[in-house]
């Protein structure tokens, strides 16, 4: 048996908390253990690899905007293999440098291979069992893959394999409504494919505020079907091509999608259990999350789990946060508890979507209708989102109506990632309050105007809806509730306005 100091499982962003530990102390033993490549799900298969991608699709669309502002430009070629082998050589760069530190370290012992507890504070790596007092569980997560008939037997991609293909699929189904699958949609819609993304949710991007997802769904459909409500409940395939199966969840009618490939993008889940944690005492929830309390220690003490592991919110920038608890508090033994008031969150589509904080209905059921105020301005009521020639966009800020307080903001449009960061930083100072927007200067005409005059233009819930509806006229209307149809060229069949492509043959609207 090989005891340590400390055991961590996973190479994300447990790292922080083990380089911390050896500056303080050189001497410390530590092991290790991944099985994957190491560097963690953000780095190895998720937000960075996508967003090296997603850079080139919003450049694609950003060009294309061009015509309107009076710019005549031609795109002659995007180079799909090229794009896909750029991301894979930045990412392995930086995989294979961790790997190199990891391996050649004097005081870490790395494994790369699966760990699994067999008592507490055990685990067997290999052929070698490893001890430790503290241990911390960064294990990541894995692709949640839905019980369709046949669908395993057809083949798909999930967001883990699909950054391994060379060749642009010419059509492509998203089996998912969420912001991978918003995020996979836009990139292959820009790179050429013939993209449809099915969802199950009736709202597509179901985790942002109503008028935000329905925007978003308005502006992605100039170049993806976007389907709602429907189920996907049958994969076949045939020599070349692949047929999916929905089911409106509504009424009960069934839709055909026949495509080249098929992405699974239907949300991540637990991959604990191939730790054994019930042997070490380690609870988990009923979805295999592993449980901890507000310190972030798991039920076995001493043994702590952070990002992705714990089921509390996948995004990098929390992992790294609870990293710096861990740290706090079973390093440094200062006993702080997490505070999750003001998670953000971004989603690079084309519009792009930023949020933070509590959403209209969540506020105001804390709060109560009338110790609620929303905020809005459009982007193009300042003069850079004039300048720029965007329609519909807006930020929106939802504050205490009492103290100012801001309980949260979302924001679709251009830089929304970057402008919804000055309400984050607010948010995070002890009173919460919205005065340093409102009384501090903004440049004038930056495109950051949008969110003072937001903070500047606070109402009432009801008049907040009032003028979405009939000032600013915006028809957030579904799809499959639209009576206006229109007729494909193609085909002649009668199909719903704003879809992109003819559900019978296939054609470009």
């Amino acid at each position: 048996m090989k005891n340590y100091d400390l055991i961590t499982i996973g190479t994300g962003s447990a790292m922080g908390i083990v380089d911390a530990m050896l500056r303080q102390n050189p001497n410390l033993k530590v092991a290790l253990i991944d099985k994957d490549e190491p560097g963690g799900i953000c780095l190895t298969k998720g937000c960075i690899p996508s967003k090296l991608l997603l850079y080139p699709a919003e450049l694609i669309r950003t060009t294309e905007k061009g015509e309107e502002l009076g710019i005549d430009i031609d795109i002659n070629n995007v180079d799909f293999a090229k794009i896909m082998d750029r991301m894979r050589e930045i990412i392995y760069t930086d995989i294979d440098s961790i790997r190199e530190s990891l391996s050649s370290s004097k005081n870490v012992d790395y494994y790369p291979t699966i760990a699994e507890f067999i008592s507490p504070y055990t685990l067997r790596v290999g052929e070698e069992t490893l001890r430790s007092n503290m241990i911390i569980l960064c294990t990541g997560s894995a692709p949640m893959i839905p019980q369709i008939k046949g669908l395993e037997d057809v083949g798909y991609h999930t967001s883990d394999s699909i950054l391994k293909i060379s060749q642009l699929p010419k059509s492509i189904a998203i089996i998912g409504g969420g912001f991978i699958a918003a995020e996979y949609g836009h990139f292959f819609s820009a790179m050429g494919s013939k993209v449809t993304i099915i969802g199950r949710n009736p709202q597509f991007l179901p985790y942002e505020e109503p008028e935000v997802s329905m925007l978003a769904k308005r502006d992605l459909e100039k170049h993806i079907t976007i389907i709602t409500n429907h189920e996907v409940q049958m994969a076949t395939k045939d020599t070349k091509e692949k047929k999916l199966v929905a089911v409106n969840m509504k009424n009960g009618r069934k839709k055909e999608v026949i495509v080249d490939e098929i992405l699974v993008a239907t949300g991540r889940g637990s991959n604990s259990d191939i730790l054994y944690p019930e042997k070490a005492g380690i609870k988990t929830d009923e979805k295999g999350w592993i449980e901890v309390n507000e310190y972030l220690e798991t039920s076995q003490p001493n043994v702590w789990a952070l990002g992705d592991a714990n089921g509390k919110f996948p995004f990098k920038h929390v992992a790294n946060y609870e990293s710096m608890i861990v740290y706090y508090n079973a390093v440094l033994k200062r006993r702080e508890k997490v505070d999750y008031h003001a998670i953000p969150h971004a989603v690079f589509t084309y519009p792009e979507i930023a949020s933070v904080g509590l959403k209209e209905k969540d506020a105001i059921e804390k709060y109560g209708t009338n110790n609620v105020l929303i905020g809005i301005q459009r982007y193009q009521d300042t003069a850079k989102g004039e300048a720029m020639a965007v329609k519909d966009y807006f930020v929106k800020i939802i504050v205490e109506k009492k103290t100012m307080k801001i309980l949260g903001s979302h924001i679709i449009g251009p830089y929304a990632s970057i402008l919804i960061q000055e309400i984050i930083n607010l948010m995070y100072t002890p009173n919460q309050k919205a005065d340093p927007i409102i009384n501090g200067m903004h440049i004038h005409p930056a495109l950051n105007e949008v969110v003072e005059r937001a903070f500047r233009n606070l109402m009432p819930p009801d008049q907040y809806h009032h003028l979405l509806e009939h000032s600013y006229k915006l028809e957030f209307v579904s799809i499959e509730s639209r009576e206006e149809t229109q007729t494909c060229p193609q085909c002649g069949r009668e199909i719903p306005l704003g879809v992109a492509f003819c559900d019978s043959c296939g054609s470009k609207m």
